[in-house]
């Protein structure tokens, strides 16, 4: 079956108060190291009928149409196969 693993976040510059949480979080937590935290979002989208290179399609116009504000969101996605 074909997997496309899609991560939606905030373009750079866009406010991300759930990453400014984690971020203050972690530093009340005693967790150092961390210069900034940005939450976003995992989806995956499951294709058991498409080659490859048909998910990958699909999957950009998912992403493009109804996944992501491109206005405030990136996106990325790994198209990876695994067993039945």
């Amino acid at each position: 079956m074909v997997k496309a693993l899609v991560t939606v976040h905030y373009k750079e510059g866009i406010l991300d108060p759930q990453g400014k949480a984690v971020n203050n979080a972690l530093k009340s937590l005693g967790i150092t190291g961390v210069s900034e935290a940005r939450v976003g979002r995992h989806i995956v989208l499951n294709f058991p009928d498409l080659s490859r290179s048909d998910a990958k399609a699909q999957t950009e116009k998912a992403c493009e149409k109804i996944l992501t504000n491109p206005v405030i969101e990136d996106y990325e996605f790994e198209i990876v196969e695994e067993e039945a």
